[in-house]
């Protein structure tokens, strides 16, 4: 089994008491995943992320809808978490987030390693589609984070004018 890694990383200029609780919702995943991936998380949504969490999400690739189970393996409170496969596309996913207090904000480590099914089909599926179409996933969320962080928080006390 050949196995693959995708590494990001992101500095996000806002507090990790904001950062992380973002992080630590499921619901959330929404907001930062592309459009074009048909993303649904499917119920029971959990409330809150914590170890041994697992997660049932619907998504399409290449138009063809597949269901993905994740669980959260390892989880320290705005330190780091882990996120594996139980079911899905991959034959190993294992996702590394991991927050470190930078600079008047936060830098976010992304770390992914994963293999496909299939051998040496899994193989040209890799060099032919799926590195780009990960790349372009993690493109994505990156744009999704730094607009969401770079907005001011709406509260409570917001009022737009009339």
């Amino acid at each position: 089994m050949r196995s693959h890694r995708l590494e990001r990383q992101q500095w996000i200029p806002s507090p990790l008491t904001r950062v992380f609780p973002f992080f630590a919702r499921a619901q959330n995943l929404s907001a930062i995943t592309p459009p074009w991936l048909g993303f649904e998380i499917l119920p029971p949504v959990p409330n809150r992320i914590e170890r041994g969490t697992r997660i049932d999400y619907r998504i399409r690739l290449a138009g063809v809808p597949l269901r993905w189970r994740t669980r959260i393996d390892v989880w320290e409170e705005k330190v780091c978490f882990v996120d594996v496969q139980e079911r899905g596309p991959y034959r190993r996913w294992e996702h590394l987030h991991v927050f470190e207090p930078r600079s008047g904000g936060v830098l976010m480590t992304d770390r992914v390693d994963y293999a496909l099914p299939f051998g040496p089909l899994g193989a040209l599926a890799h060099a032919a589609a799926v590195r780009a179409a990960l790349a372009a996933i993690f493109d994505y969320r990156y744009q999704a984070v730094r607009t969401h962080f770079t907005e001011p928080p709406v509260s409570s006390s917001t009022r737009l004018a009339s």
